[in-house]
């Protein structure tokens, strides 16, 4: 790989996709259409990073089986971004396993952190922690650690469970203060809002009072009767009826 490419690697690693344009933007080799592609992402320009993007990995051969799955997540995170939710994760998911096979552990790692953020957009939330329990972030560059801990919070938000969400996002916010990308620290910042600001509203005894999500929990953990108008279900405990006709 030449040294430009290189460097424009590094400049989207970094978060600098103008860097990175401005030492391939006039290349059309395979592996320059793939930084183009992503660094028009992060530009938020995701018509323009899709064609580019389909473009490279027609133009890497057969048995670049590496760098045609890597545009596949590419791919993948644009649609994700852009809640394209009927994108194919069949690809996703086979791309994953391709990167996996030939060893590239960061990025099928964050192929299955997209995965599982997709399931969590669909209500597929088992499936999304099976998908996270398939490998340990640790070890992980800053990037992908943040994508898996964004992940984990969505997973726990969504099940109320609010201290453990409060402990990915706090795990997301050190990894991306690591990388020291803004775009990514925006993102944590904004995953984080939900834990503080009402999500519901509390209507009892002829009062109003909104709740935050810690409130939602110790409410729905407390054993009292409560018709839950968002689900439209009536909760006490461990039991819930419907109330859909």
């Amino acid at each position: 790989m030449d040294s430009l490419i290189n460097a424009a690697g590094r400049a989207l690693a970094s978060g600098d996709p103008l860097g990175a344009l401005k030492r391939v933007a006039l290349r059309d080799d395979a592996p320059a259409l793939a930084l183009r592609g992503i660094a028009m992402a992060q530009l938020g320009d995701f018509a323009k990073a899709k064609a580019l993007l389909k473009s490279a990995a027609r133009a890497f051969s057969p048995k670049e089986a590496v760098a045609r799955a890597r545009c596949v997540v590419a791919e993948a995170e644009i649609a994700l971004v852009s809640r394209d939710l009927g994108w194919p994760e069949k690809a996703l998911r086979s791309a994953r396993t391709t990167l996996a096979a030939h060893g590239d552990r960061v990025n099928a790692a964050y192929a299955g952190s997209l995965e599982a953020r997709r399931q969590i957009l669909i209500g597929r939330l088992d499936e999304a922690e099976r998908v996270l329990a398939g490998f340990d972030p640790a070890p992980l560059p800053p990037v992908a650690r943040v994508a898996h801990e964004l992940a984990a919070a969505g997973i726990a938000v969504r099940r109320l469970r609010t201290k453990v969400a409060r402990a990915a996002l706090g795990r997301a916010a050190l990894a991306a203060y690591e990388a020291n990308i803004p775009a990514l620290k925006a993102e944590v910042e904004s995953a984080s809002l939900v834990l503080n600001m009402p999500v519901a509203r509390l209507v009892a005894k002829g009062s109003e009072k909104p709740l935050e999500l810690d409130e939602v929990e110790a409410l729905l953990g407390s054993g009292s009767l409560v018709i839950d108008a968002c689900r439209n279900v009536v909760r006490q405990a461990d039991t819930v009826v419907s109330l859909a006709t």
